[in-house]
């Protein structure tokens, strides 16, 4: 992460929540743009995920690809890259080709992100899931390069994200 970067949070106290977080990011998408993800087990990170496909018009289920490694679907305006690398390491995701997806036509989410981390282009963002709560969660957006760093302090200015130094 860089050392300069502003990190942000975001309260989820329920799933539509998520769903809302997912939304506002989704209007900033373009082809190319990475999400890393990560969190504990059963933190929300297949929650968000199905809520970043929902806000891309994907019309099929989407559900974790724990097994298969990726998932394509197609989107309205772009295709969504959705990857679960829990059971790899990074060797195997070079060998996979993994890489290809995130400078793809499409937006790429990665699931447990940090375990490919030398894989994940320069710029992305970095977003940490923390469970707070029964249905309670709390989100750290970490912006990394100027096109996401713009996306997160849009969001700050709308009052949808906050940063660090302030309390909610």
């Amino acid at each position: 992460m860089d050392a300069h970067s502003t990190t942000y949070w975001y309260e989820s106290r329920e799933e539509q929540d998520t769903y809302r977080l997912a939304k506002e990011l989704a209007r900033f998408f373009i082809p190319g743009s990475v999400i890393g993800l990560d969190g504990d087990l059963g933190a929300g990170k297949t929650t968000f995920s199905k809520a970043v496909g929902q806000a891309l018009e994907v019309q099929e289920t989407v559900n974790s690809p724990t097994f298969t490694i990726i998932k394509e679907y197609e989107g309205r305006t772009m295709p969504f890259y959705h990857m679960d690398v829990y059971r790899i390491s990074q060797e195997e995701a070079e060998d996979i080709g993994l890489d290809d997806y995130f400078y793809g036509d499409g937006v790429t989410l990665v699931e447990w992100a940090s375990i490919i981390r030398d894989l994940i282009p320069e710029e992305h963002l970095s977003v940490y899931i923390e469970n707070t709560g029964w249905t309670e969660r709390r989100f750290r957006l970490a912006p990394v390069g100027a096109v996401y760093k713009k996306w997160c302090s849009d969001l700050k200015e709308q009052g949808i994200i906050h940063d660090e130094r302030q309390e909610s």
